[in-house]
């Protein structure tokens, strides 16, 4: 099959794009930054985004037969927003059924909610809609933090417990996540381009960890011996803020606090679709992980550089 992938060059995407050349499909790709390094050596076809031109769009997708969408943002900024990020993926899908591409799947977010303050979710649950009310075969994903090499969120909790003194945790730290393998993921969305039928999928990992439990199994597989702290959320929020100044990034939002502590990265939903688990992925990249920090922020404007792997 003739499958596009955005984002091909970036993390999830790049995943994706390798399961489905193992299995012998022609892989196209749309992509912000068509400049960055190839890590398929030519093998996967290269298209610029055109949100502002829907015909060129369309053009790029003729002949596919899926499309799998991870474009997204984490959060606003001057030069990108969530509410830019809606209606470019709106025009995305309109473009894949204008061109006759049989089948779309969605990376989504656990929780959506169009009803919530919070952008992330409430976009989330926006483009869901969409998707269900396109007329197209779709596949809707929902998965929760994902962890890999290329990790950012995993990889800065250990980067913070090599580098500081402590290490703060917002509230009492009850709050639940369900990491799932980046590469199990992918290996979902591939399977799903092939398949029939409209679903949705909450994509979880097989291991359930509370916030302060994550911070404290890092820890733990990592050796370390740092005090782990509960702080207000306001107080974490602004000490994350200083650090982003030392290490050019947005650590975290006010808004991503609030979707963490509404427990809104965890689903009751069995069995998980991923079977890594998170605690043998840290044993196995203990040597690496967390040694130098992931900057989320550079990635979005570096479109050139490619993604370092941890």
């Amino acid at each position: 099959m003739k499958i596009a992938v955005t984002g091909a060059f970036g993390y999830s995407g790049q995943y994706i794009a390798r399961r489905l050349l193992a299995g012998g499909h022609e892989v196209v790709t749309l992509t912000n930054s068509p400049a960055r390094r190839d890590p398929f050596e030519g093998k996967v076809r290269v298209f610029p985004f055109h949100f502002e031109e829907p015909s060129i769009l369309k053009k790029s997708l003729e002949g596919t037969e899926a499309l799998i969408n991870t474009y997204w943002v984490r959060f606003d900024h001057r030069r990108f927003t969530h509410g830019e990020a809606v209606a470019n993926t709106k025009v995305l899908f309109q473009a894949a059924k204008d061109a006759g591409v049989r089948r779309i799947i969605h990376i989504s977010i656990t929780n959506p909610d169009i009803n919530s303050t919070l952008p992330y979710f409430r976009g989330k649950a926006e483009l869901e809609l969409a998707l269900q009310e396109l007329g197209v075969s779709y596949c809707i994903l929902r998965p929760t933090v994902l962890f890999g090499k290329e990790d950012v969120l995993i990889n800065n909790i250990a980067w913070s417990l090599r580098h500081l003194p402590a290490v703060g945790i917002f509230g009492d730290g009850s709050y639940r996540l369900q990491p799932i393998y980046v590469d199990d993921l992918a290996s979902a969305a591939a399977n799903q381009a092939l398949a029939n039928g409209n679903v949705v999928v909450n994509a979880i990992g097989p291991e359930t960890f509370t916030y302060r439990q994550l911070v404290e199994t890092v820890k733990k597989q990592l050796g370390l011996k740092r005090p782990i702290v509960s702080v207000p959320p306001e107080l974490g929020l602004l000490t994350c803020r200083l650090l982003g100044l030392l290490v050019h990034d947005v650590i975290i939002t006010r808004e991503e606090i609030r979707g963490l502590m509404e427990n809104r990265l965890y689903v009751d939903a069995a069995p998980p679709l991923g079977t890594t688990r998170l605690t043998d992925w840290i044993t196995q990249h203990r040597e690496t992980l967390g040694r130098s920090y992931t900057s989320e922020l550079a990635r979005r404007i570096d479109l050139v550089s490619a993604y370092r792997c941890n």
